[in-house]
């Protein structure tokens, strides 16, 4: 007799499938990843993200890793000591990006102040700029108005991106259920209930597709303009758009950083698209901090046809409960999409 009585928390059924497991210990090409945080940005106690980058050198070696590319470079002061700690200390393995300071949109004028500001960071060194989700959810103007990617004062920003010969590795909005509400049909139910900040739902907030719509309206505006759009073009759930994006806009591109769980239960869409733009979609992971177990997660992903693993080293995974199938890439498209394109995008790691 079953539990009847048992929370559906507690609930951790075995799948009894016999499929092929295919171990994947290295990348079977040289690969970037194009999207990760190694600086001081986004840790709890202020220190750098990775203590050891000798020792994180040397993980690389193992997985066939021949470079990164850092997103936590901020600017001034945080931005030489990222530069110098990874970029400089070990050449061709580490690039650096930027950001701007957003608590500039306060004040009128602040789109050319951030030109200059991104300009002057790619002098210092900045490899690119990383334009994270709270554009559009969070930065609010003189008048406590949201500034969305598409609004005019940005544009020196955008075009000075342009100019400086750059690529903005671009976050907008989040998964589309963190913008629904968190009740029982909410696929990342037990993700918001961890992260409760990252409910998108309430009325202070845009519609998903309003940032959608923002950030296509930008990179049609600025085709001089390089943009990278993190998390599988930023709508994973729907490889419709960013097959479109793909199709109608040479300056997009896309990253598949820390959506392996929305791209492997859709394996065949996935592969489709990579099929039809092997020249446009970097490989990253936007692991914090990098993890050997979780980037052999992603070679399987990658490399092999097997059929329904974890995504995740979690249990329950709180991106999901679900499993995902593999894209078996072929090598000339694995090349591309694990290192060649990064390395035409971020030039310093080639």
């Amino acid at each position: 007799m079953g539990d009847a009585d048992l929370p559906l928390s507690r609930y951790r059924p075995v799948s009894q499938l016999r499929v092929a497991v295919h171990e994947v210990r290295r990348a079977h090409v040289p690969a970037v990843d194009a999207h990760i945080h190694l600086g001081r940005w986004l840790t709890e106690d202020g220190g750098w993200m990775v203590r050891d980058v000798p020792a994180l050198v040397g993980l690389m070696d193992e997985l066939n890793l021949r470079g990164m590319v850092n997103l936590d470079g901020r600017w001034g002061r945080e931005l030489a000591e990222n530069i110098e700690r990874y970029d400089a200390a070990h050449p061709g393995r580490f690039a650096t990006f930027c950001h701007v300071d957003w608590s500039q949109a306060a004040e009128p004028g602040f789109g050319e102040r951030l030109a200059a500001q991104l300009t002057r960071s790619v002098a210092e060194g900045a490899a690119g700029l990383k334009v994270w989700k709270d554009v559009g959810l969070r930065v609010r103007d003189h008048r406590g108005e949201l500034v969305m990617l598409d609004d005019p004062r940005l544009d020196p920003l955008w075009a000075a991106v342009g100019a400086a010969g750059v690529p903005i590795a671009l976050h907008t909005a989040d998964p589309v259920a963190f913008f629904e509400p968190a009740d029982e049909r909410n696929e990342r139910l037990e993700q918001l209930t961890a992260r409760p900040d990252w409910n998108f739902s309430g009325p202070g907030f845009p519609p998903f597709e309003r940032l959608m719509e923002a950030l296509e309206a930008m990179v049609a505006r600025h085709p001089a303009t390089t943009v990278i759009g993190v998390h599988a073009g930023c709508w994973p759930e729907n490889l419709g758009f960013a097959s479109r994006m793909l199709d109608t806009y040479p300056n997009f591109h896309i990253d598949i950083a820390a959506r392996v769980a929305e791209l492997g239960r859709q394996p065949r869409a996935t592969r489709a698209l990579m099929l039809r733009h092997p020249g446009r979609v970097l490989f990253g992971t936007d692991e914090i901090p990098p993890d050997p177990d979780v980037y052999r997660i992603h070679f399987r992903f990658m490399e092999t046809a097997d059929e329904a693993f974890a995504h995740s080293l979690e249990d329950p995974p709180l991106m999901g409960r679900w499993t995902i199938s593999g894209l078996g890439l072929p090598d000339d498209v694995l090349e591309r999409v694990f290192a060649a394109n990064a390395l035409a995008l971020v030039p310093r790691l080639a």
